[in-house]
């Protein structure tokens, strides 16, 4: 997973519906996406992955790794 870099960063206003749109879009054309939190978009690193699984539902998409404050997406093949 170390081979793509984030590019989509989630700061204090959380995952709002344009975070949503644009992990989508990026989703749409690359097959996988990249998402770092800030430390302040959420309470601790527990969360990431009760966050990652919310993220991924909301987008359509699955988890593929969840690292710190990161977590990585892929586009569900259908």
């Amino acid at each position: 997973m170390a081979d793509i870099r984030a590019t989509v960063q989630v700061g204090k206003a959380g995952l709002t519906e344009e975070v949503l749109r644009e992990i989508k879009a990026q989703l749409e054309k690359r097959g996988r996406v990249k998402i770092r939190f800030l430390r302040s978009a959420t309470d601790e690193r527990s969360d990431m992955k009760e966050t990652a699984r919310k993220m991924a539902e909301a987008v359509g998409a699955k988890i593929a790794d969840v690292r710190g404050f990161t977590v990585t997406l892929e586009k569900i093949s259908r």
